[in-house]
């Protein structure tokens, strides 16, 4: 577990935004991402029968139909250890190989920071 009181208070606020998406919406996992200009956009997971997108897969799909041109940083609220290759795979699209991907627990404590690459 990371002390999440050393940590950017960017990152805070994305994870915080992260986890207030899960419990408002009680949803399996809530994301956050910050783009170029530090604006957050903000998801929870998406289950349709004819659609299905884990939260930070959501959240990369809101920032780049928003006009962002790149990521700074994302998080996942999760009960998983660490995020996806899906999900990672997504923030490298937009944010390339070294945009790092904060993982917090349902209690916000970050168990892991990767990058998408």
């Amino acid at each position: 577990m990371t002390d999440n009181s050393a940590l950017d208070p960017e990152d805070r606020k994305i994870i915080t935004l992260a986890r207030s998406a899960r419990a408002r919406n009680g949803v399996p996992e809530g994301a956050a991402v910050r783009d170029e200009t530090g604006r957050t956009y903000v998801a929870g997971t998406v289950a349709l029968e004819s659609l299905k997108l884990s939260a930070l897969q959501t959240a990369v799909a809101m920032a780049v139909a928003s006009g962002a041109k790149s990521l700074e940083a994302a998080a996942v609220v999760t009960e998983a250890e660490s995020a996806s290759a899906e999900d990672r795979a997504a923030v490298r699209d937009l944010g390339g190989p070294g945009t790092p991907v904060l993982v917090a627990g349902p209690d916000g404590a970050v168990r892991a920071t990767v990058t998408a690459g």
